[in-house]
């Protein structure tokens, strides 16, 4: 069936009023969505940030009237409304329009990431079984596909792998695939674990090849490989940890990393590894390099 979509050009400190306003008076949803291509890197711990131009989309069912929407939005704001507008939009079938946007990945000389419906382009080559989602890391970012050209790039066989920040546990499980003995996941959400542990068995990867634990839980071990893709801030403070993880002569992938940040982490990495050039692609970055013996 059609839908009634109302749009509002708020500022941030107008969202919260004007989100409940809407569900009081019937929307169905409500949508934040950025006005200006204007990009949010790091938010501060516990905080949920918005653009400082918004688009506040929210969904009303076909025969509600937009003049009425608009009539109450004052009624309970006590003010004049900003910029808006209404548009009856059509239906669509919205799980069959998300899968149709994704197609199997390559990755490097090797790997390929293929969501679950479709069938492998390469049935001989290394294929990843996972589907492109919001949450955890599923190939589709920019800094996922530098780490995962990365390994492909490795020769694996035999080596233990830390996975430092694992989400979906796709890096890990690539590190398998490719070739690695054992790996070791870690982060500090519950359910980023056990998203890792079903893709692991959707990959046929055994539960004693990886290894998943919250931080505080974590091994001591020193890895032949260590892969993070996190965040610059946490790289940068968390670099003589991250370098204890790693053997002699051991390998170090780090991402996450906004290509204005990478002098920076670069720098916290430089005394412990012999680093690689810095790879970038679409403004990201990845940092890599051996421990030095």
């Amino acid at each position: 069936m059609p839908w009634l979509q109302v749009r509002l050009a708020i500022g941030p400190e107008q969202a919260e009023t004007y989100e409940d306003a809407l569900l009081d008076i019937g929307a169905v949803s409500v949508t934040f969505m950025d006005a200006e291509d204007q990009p949010i890197f790091e938010p501060d711990l516990n905080t949920t940030p918005l653009w400082s131009h918004t688009h506040l989309l929210a969904l009303f069912e076909a025969d509600t009237s937009p003049d009425a929407v608009f009539a109450h939005l004052r009624l309970l704001t006590s003010a004049e409304l900003p910029e808006h507008h209404a548009e009856v939009i059509e239906d669509q079938d919205w799980e069959r329009s998300w899968m149709d946007n994704f197609h199997p990945m390559r990755f490097g000389q090797r790997l390929w990431i293929v969501p679950s419906w479709h069938d492998a382009p390469e049935p001989g080559a290394v294929n990843l079984r996972l589907d492109p989602g919001l949450a955890f890391g599923t190939g589709t970012h920019p800094t996922t596909a530098l780490c995962l050209e990365w390994l492909d790039g490795q020769t694996l066989t035999g080596t233990q792998v830390l996975d430092f920040g694992c989400g979906s546990g796709i890096l890990a499980i690539a590190a398998l695939l490719l070739g690695a003995e054992k790996a070791v996941g870690t982060d500090i959400d519950v359910q980023a674990l056990e998203a890792s542990r079903d893709n692991a068995g959707r990959n046929g990867i055994a539960d004693h090849q990886l290894d998943l634990h919250l931080p505080e839980n974590m091994p001591a071990l020193q890895a032949d490989v260590l892969v993070a893709n996190i965040l610059a801030g946490p790289l940068v403070s968390l670099a003589p940890t991250l370098a204890s993880h790693v053997r002699p002569g051991g390998l170090l992938a780090l991402s996450g990393i906004l290509a204005e940040q990478g002098t920076e982490v670069a720098a916290a990495y430089a005394e412990a590894f012999e680093l690689d050039p810095i790879a970038e692609r679409d403004g990201w970055v990845r940092i890599s390099g051996r421990r030095r013996a």
